[in-house]
């Protein structure tokens, strides 16, 4: 069996502790706030973030540069056989596609997943990853088998304010007042490369209704054979707002019973872009770790 170290970035919301914990190496996100680097996790908490948020801070995401990703695989290199990395989604970000390109000079001792996926379901793919390498897969293994069941997972996600869909530009001032008048929640989902638009509600009760029965369809459907083998995971997150979370969790441990939930932050990276005060309903496969 090959010593293969995991590594992912913050998008996850694994924390740094977290990482040591699971044995896992998570590069930290920078962040430009007021023209000044953070680091997710090391000069930037959650709590910390939120609050520049909330001050209309101006707050734009970024991503490890090419040295630190190196510094770090070289680091690991000297003691692991290959290297599983699992950055965030291509299709939001372009740190997958400058990981691939520097893991060209290394060999083939570093992989880079390319599974489009973000906040807890890239979370969930990096815990895919560790029962592969417990069951002896090795580092190409791991990338083809996570690539092949990229787009197995749904994530919904409602808001409690439109202002950063509007100063983001996804949404014009007038739809964003409008929509504030008429106290209207969008519900969003991620389904691989990007933010999509999926729901209007009326209220956030509606929208929590909306994401409850848009997973069950996803369940009745796309993902109704791993419900029935007993391999699909559901995921609680949320942007800063954790009692409302807890709250959240258990509706959707009375619409869903007898499924254990994860509950996590969603990664700052999506935070940016759609405030606090967001819920989440995440759902993924889980990889059948038998090679």
């Amino acid at each position: 069996m090959k010593k293969i170290a995991i590594v992912t970035d913050s998008n996850s919301g694994i924390t740094q502790e977290e990482g040591k914990e699971m044995g896992i190496h998570v590069l930290p996100m920078p962040f430009y706030i007021d023209g000044e680097i953070y680091y997710e996790d090391i000069t930037l908490s959650q709590e910390q973030f939120y609050q520049k948020l909330l001050e209309d801070a101006d707050i734009s995401t970024s991503q490890p540069s090419p040295g630190e990703v190196i510094d770090l695989w070289e680091k690991l290199l000297k003691e692991y056989e290959q290297i599983v990395h699992i950055p965030m989604s291509s299709g939001l970000s372009a740190s997958c596609e400058t990981a691939v390109a520097l893991a060209q000079d290394h060999g083939g001792r570093v992989q880079v997943v390319n599974n489009q996926r973000i906040s807890v379901t890239q979370k969930q793919s990096v815990l895919d990853a560790l029962a592969l390498v417990k069951e002896g897969a090795d580092a190409v293994q791991i990338r083809e088998i996570l690539e092949r069941e990229k787009m197995e997972s749904s994530i919904y996600i409602t808001l409690e304010t439109l202002r950063y869909l509007k100063k983001g530009g996804r949404i014009t001032p007038a739809a964003a007042a409008i929509g504030t008048v008429l106290k209207l929640k969008p519900v969003l989902q991620i389904q691989g490369e990007k933010l999509d638009a999926y729901a209007k509600c009326r209220g956030k009760k509606q929208a929590r209704k909306t994401m409850l029965e848009a997973m069950k369809k996803d369940m009745e459907t796309r993902f109704a054979s791993y419900v029935r083998e007993g391999s699909y995971a559901l995921m609680v997150a949320y942007t800063g707002n954790e009692e409302e979370a807890q709250d959240w969790k258990k509706e959707v441990e009375g619409y869903f019973p007898g499924y254990p939930l994860i509950v996590d932050p969603l990664s700052l990276s999506v935070a940016c872009h759609i405030g606090h005060g967001a819920l989440a309903l995440a759902g993924a496969k889980l990889v059948d770790a038998r090679v």
